[in-house]
């Protein structure tokens, strides 16, 4: 099949300066919508990548995350946060960008143009087999992402995709790709907007589900979540006094003690 890039065609909208306030944010609305829907209809992909995901982090690996502006910034953010949910190291998901740390705030120019670099910011962990590498990019093309997954393939580490194109050169090279098929964005080429949202609700699912399966929850709590402020110490307090059927007193002691809300249930038991 011939390769069409639906992120870069023609909104369904024109003269958008001629709208009102409100007919723009409707439309962006309406155009939201479509999302969770084309989401949907890749839970087979995405299953497939997640089961193996969770085999190479039960066993040692690490997942990594590559990708440029955007889609690297949303692999960014989604390793950011495990740590201080799922209280597992930082070196357990990580995040690389296109341009390094720099380009998580600014623009950095030509470098998602690179066919070598991604593959040697990825070298730099000493990435190997027992490692999985998930490329993203709304395009499907970007040659920095598009050339790590390469040598990833070469070197027998598993890789696999997010993109919002089908069929894209990304896709063809990822071993097990999730494509997400929105359309044309409101503002034409603008795939921080639906293509963006619809990455991050799969790497919502990929983490979420990952840590599940690695035990990191217990019920539906964030039982070995860090307790880095006093919003999480609160949550945490409610957690045990519900589990243990405690006074709130009785919660903070035993969060105070074992500076853990699964090993202060796990004592509270006792």
């Amino acid at each position: 099949m011939d390769f069409i890039k639906t992120t870069e065609q023609d909104s369904h909208y024109n003269h958008l300066e001629k709208m009102s306030i409100n007919e723009i944010i409707a439309s962006i609305n309406s155009e939201d919508k479509i999302v969770p829907l084309a989401v949907e209809k890749s839970i087979p992909q995405i299953e497939l990548l997640v089961k193996n995901v969770v085999g190479k982090l039960k066993n040692g690996g690490r997942l990594f995350y590559i990708g440029a502006g955007t889609s690297g910034r949303l692999g960014i953010l989604d390793a950011s946060e495990c740590p201080p949910t799922f209280g597992v190291s930082h070196d357990l998901v990580i995040g690389l960008i296109a341009g390094g740390d720099a380009a998580i705030r600014k623009a950095v120019e030509n470098a998602e143009d690179s066919t070598t670099q991604g593959w040697e910011d990825l070298k730099k962990y000493n990435i190997s087999e027992k490692d999985i590498v998930i490329g993203i990019a709304a395009s499907g093309t970007t040659p920095y992402v598009v050339h790590a997954l390469k040598q990833c393939n070469k070197n027998n580490i598993d890789t696999g995709c997010i993109t919002c194109n089908k069929n894209s050169p990304l896709s063809l090279n990822a071993q097990f790709p999730i494509e997400i098929i929105v359309g044309p964005e409101f503002l034409t080429g603008s795939s921080r907007m639906k293509a963006g949202t619809a990455q991050k609700l799969v790497l919502n699912m990929i983490t979420t589900t990952t840590m599940i399966q690695l035990g990191r929850v217990r019920g539906n709590k964030m039982v070995d979540m860090q307790l880095s402020n006093d919003k999480l110490v609160d949550r945490g307090i409610k957690m045990i006094m519900n589990e243990l059927k405690v006074s709130e007193e009785e919660a903070l002691k035993l969060l105070q003690e074992y500076k853990s809300v699964r090993q202060s249930i796990i004592h509270g038991k006792k």
